[in-house]
C-alpha cells in the first residue's frame, strides 16, 4: 500500500488530509471518505486504508481542518459533557455551503491524480455527521458521484429546510444506509421518514437497520465498537463500490 498525509488548499484554509492507494495496478476508482464527529485520527486512517486495499484510491480528510490539524480531542474528551459546545461547534461549521466549497475542491483534487482512473465517478462513504455530507455530495454533485454509503449517520431528516432527505431529487448515485438500532441521533421516525422521501425520489438505495448496535458501531477505538456490525459494514459497502465503480 502507498499511503501519505497531504495538504489541500481550500478558500476556508488549509486542509490537513490523508490519501491511500495500492501501490500497483493503477489507476484506480475513487473514494472520498468523510470522518465520523470523533475526528481525525489512525482509527479512521486505517479504515482507509482498508479500503484502499481493495483496489481504491481514497481520500480522507480532515472536516475540523478550521479549527487546528490532526485529531483535536480524544474519544474520552469528546465524551466529556463540559465539552459538547466545542463538538458542536465543529460539527456545525460544517455548513452546507462550506461542504459543497470544500467538496468541489475534495473532487477535483481526486480528478487530478494520476493513480486515479481519468473521467470516472466516485464512490463516497461516510459515518456519524460524516453520513449527511455523504447525501449532500450525491445531491449537489450528482453526475460525479455513483455510489454513497452511510453508516450510523446522523441528522438524516429532520425540520432543516436543507436536511439531507429534502434534497434527494438530484441524487443519481445509488446509496446504502446502515442505521444502528439504538442510535439517538437517528431514530425510528428519522428512518421512515428518509426511506419515504428516498422513494418519492426514486433513488435506488437499501436501507437497513443493524440489530444490537448502537451509534458509532464501525469504530474500533470508541467502547460502542460493533465488531459484527463492522464487518456487516465492510461487506455492504465494499459490495456497493464494486457494482458501481468498477464496471
Amino acid at each position: 500500500m502507498a499511503n501519505q498525509s497531504i495538504d489541500i488548499t481550500t478558500p476556508h484554509g488549509t486542509c490537513d488530509a490523508y490519501v491511500s492507494y495500492p501501490d500497483a495496478g493503477g489507476p484506480f476508482p475513487a473514494v472520498l471518505f468523510y470522518m465520523d464527529g470523533i475526528g481525525f485520527r489512525d482509527t479512521v486512517k486505517k479504515m482507509a486504508d482498508r479500503l484502499a486495499s481493495h483496489g481504491y484510491y481514497v481520500l480522507l480528510p480532515n472536516m475540523f481542518y478550521t479549527f487546528g490539524r490532526g485529531q483535536l480531542m480524544t474519544a474520552a474528551e469528546i465524551f466529556n459533557p463540559d465539552n459538547r459546545p466545542r463538538i458542536m461547534q465543529m460539527i456545525m461549521a460544517n455548513t452546507s455551503e462550506k461542504l459543497k466549497s470544500d467538496t468541489q475542491i475534495f473532487l477535483d483534487f481526486i480528478a487530478a491524480q494520476k493513480q486515479v482512473k481519468p473521467g470516472s465517478k466516485i464512490g463516497v462513504t461516510g459515518y456519524c455527521m460524516g453520513g449527511a455530507m455523504v447525501v449532500r455530495a450525491a445531491a449537489v454533485f450528482p453526475d460525479r458521484v455513483a455510489a454513497g454509503g452511510v453508516f450510523h449517520g446522523g441528522a438524516l431528516a429532520t425540520d432543516d429546510p436543507q436536511s439531507p432527505h429534502k434534497l434527494l431529487s438530484t441524487v443519481k448515485a445509488e446509496l446504502y444506509f446502515g442505521h444502528a438500532d439504538n442510535d439517538a441521533f437517528s431514530t425510528a421516525e428519522q428512518i421512515k421518514t428518509l426511506e419515504a422521501a428516498l422513494k418519492a425520489a426514486n433513488v435506488k438505495f437499501e436501507s437497513e437497520l443493524y440489530a444490537g448496535a448502537a451509534h458509532g458501531y464501525t469504530m474500533e477505538d470508541l467502547p460502542v465498537y460493533n465488531k459484527d456490525a463492522a464487518e456487516r459494514h465492510w461487506t455492504k459497502l465494499l459490495a456497493l463500490f464494486e457494482r458501481n465503480l468498477k464496471k
